[in-house]
This record gives structure tokens, sequence and C-alpha cells, in this order.
């Protein structure tokens, strides 16, 4: 099956280049002027995948990111043209899986969609491991469900795949290049910082949850799993 898209960015020129060029790579598009327009939507038949713009008219996209967030763990893209590093880790940290600064090349959008979309087959396909657990944290990627202590643990598409990939691994430190190579599947040069803002929003979320994981920062390098002694 086709997987769907949606777009809500109130620059018309913009909404349509982007549909034109998703839909060309056989994705199924659906665009919205406003946020509130694709959070309806969005309510009545979920996406796969759903880019939003910062400023629109009614609601604003991090805005829409959080509520969308808050019912579902479907992919999300913020697109802007507020480059400040207080918005680009806004993003992140509500939940959204990447952030572009508009201008912003088609093609590398494009690219972006499928790396997202790779890296989620990656860690729910069927021919691969699907039970991961470490400490008192367990990861079923197959329904991607996760788990700290037995209660229900939410991670987003991006949270749940750098977990898999760190537990995977987790006899050693990873470098950053390697987690947006392997994790983010990005196969072009971009900001490594984004590990971090994830990183950093996904240590608050096991450490609010009682998680006796740790992801140890491995100065000038990457990151490192450790189990806390209890």
């Amino acid at each position: 099956m086709k997987k769907t898209i949606y777009i809500a960015d109130d620059e018309q020129n913009i909404r349509e280049l982007i549909y034109l060029f998703l839909a060309n790579e056989g994705f199924e598009v659906s665009s919205f002027s406003s946020g509130d327009e694709l959070l309806l939507a969005f309510l009545e038949k979920p996406a796969d995948m759903v880019i939003l713009d910062i400023m629109m008219p009614g609601t604003d996209g991090l805005s829409i990111c959080t509520k969308i967030r808050h019912i579902s763990n479907t992919l999300i893209i913020i697109v802007s043209a507020r480059d400040s590093e207080t918005d680009r880790i806004a993003g992140i940290t509500l939940g959204s899986d990447d952030y572009l600064t508009k201008p912003f090349s088609p093609m590398e959008l494009v690219a972006r969609v499928k790396a997202l979309f790779r890296r989620l087959e990656l860690y729910t396909g069927s021919n691969s491991q699907t039970m991961f657990s470490i400490g008192n944290l367990n990861i079923d990627s197959l329904s991607r469900e996760s788990y700290i202590n037995g209660q229900i643990f939410e991670l987003t598409p991006t949270e749940l795949a750098l977990m898999v990939y760190m537990i995977q691994n987790d006899s050693r430190a990873i470098s950053r290049e390697e987690l947006l190579k392997n994790v983010w599947k990005f196969d072009f040069e971009v900001d490594t910082r984004a590990t971090d803002d994830v990183v950093k929003r996904l240590r608050k979320k096991l450490n609010n949850a009682g998680c006796i994981v740790k992801i140890e920062s491995v100065w000038g390098f990457g990151f490192k799993l450790t189990v806390e002694e209890q």
C-alpha cells in the first residue's frame, strides 16, 4: 500500500511543490493550508507521515505537532523559515522526527522522507529481531510498543529506532555520525546536533519513567548506554 503523507503550509507555491515531488515518488499526498485543517483530516483518517510548517493561520505547527504526538506515533517533519536554535530544539523536543529550514531543496525533503520510512521499516520488519531488552526497558519493535517495569512507555518512531540501535550496540560507544547513518538513514551530510536534541528529550522521558537505563555522553564523540545499579 502507498504511504500517505499530509502537508500543511500556508504558502501555496511551497505546498504545491512539496505535493508534486512527493506524489511523483509514489506517495499518496493530501495538502492543507492550515494545521487545523490537517488535524481534522488526521483525526478522521491518520496518515503515515505529517509535514508541518510552523507559522500558519490558526494553530501553529508546533502546537499541531504536540496534539498529534499525544494521540499518535506517526512520523512528523517540521519545516520552517525560522532558523533559530530555540525553534529547532522546540520542534525536536515536542516530538518531531526531523526539522528542515526554508528554503530547502525539494529533493532533500524527499530524501529525508524516504530515510524516515526506511528506518521505520527496518525496525518493524518481520525478518529481523523484534524483541529488545536492557535493564527494566523492553521494546517490541514489531508492534512499536515499549515498557518500563511492565508499564507502557510511549516512544516516537525516532526514539524507538534510536533505542533499538543502541541496545543492539550496548557494548560500545556510538558516534553521532553512525547514528545519523544507521538510525536516521541519512546518506547525505546533515547537522549532527539533531542527535543531541533527540537524546536530550529521551533522557528526560526515561528518567521521569523510572528507567535504570541511561544514555551517557562520550565527549566529542557520541553516546553509550549504561544500566544504573539498583
